[in-house]
């Protein structure tokens, strides 16, 4: 075995390829590449220009259900780029890596913490209280949701305090797309 060089199997040159068109297609259309806090690269084809005061910037992910799945449920997350930021004004900006639409709404955190609201009949969260939305697709403020692979984004006046920042579409809060975020 000493002196042998293995060729990358087929599989190996397959995946490398696949991976250097995506990026030659996203250099193209000028996708917006960045790392969230968890480390997953996250693509969008809009955001804000100038945004005002700290970025914040938010994953929405899902892994879909349906197909040869079906009987799979729903899994999903929000996962934010810095869970603390200073008080003062910043820009939220969400990025919509799943399959399905999304919105964040940014809400005073429950005293319980995240993930405890109750959820209504129509499997969604009471958004009384709510500081503002980014529900529009490669726009700021509150619209129809974010469309898989576009952004969408709200600049605040934040507080000290403890926030929740929660996907509100139907059944989303209930399956994970819900984050802490403290403002110190």
């Amino acid at each position: 075995m000493t002196g042998e060089v293995s060729a990358p199997g087929r599989s190996t040159v397959v995946l490398a390829a696949m991976a250097v068109l995506i990026l030659a297609a996203a250099s193209t259309v000028g996708l917006i590449w960045f790392t969230s806090g968890s480390g997953t690269t996250v693509t969008s084809g809009c955001s804000p220009s100038h945004p005002a005061g700290a970025r914040l910037d938010v994953e929405l992910a899902d892994m879909g259900m349906g197909g040869m799945m079906a009987a799979t449920p729903m899994r999903a997350t929000l996962r934010l780029s810095t869970d603390q930021v200073a008080s003062g004004t910043v820009t939220i900006v969400a990025h919509n890596s799943g399959r399905l639409v999304h919105e964040l709404v940014v809400l005073p955190l429950p005293s319980d913490g995240a993930g405890t609201r109750p959820i209504g009949a129509d499997d969604t969260v009471d958004e009384t209280g709510s500081l503002g939305e980014a529900s529009k697709s490669c726009a700021a403020g509150s619209g129809d949701g974010i469309t898989p692979g576009s952004a969408g984004w709200v600049t605040l006046h934040v507080h000290p305090g403890r926030y929740e920042l929660v996907c509100n579409e139907s059944g989303h809060y209930r399956v994970g797309m819900f984050s802490a975020l403290t403002v110190s």
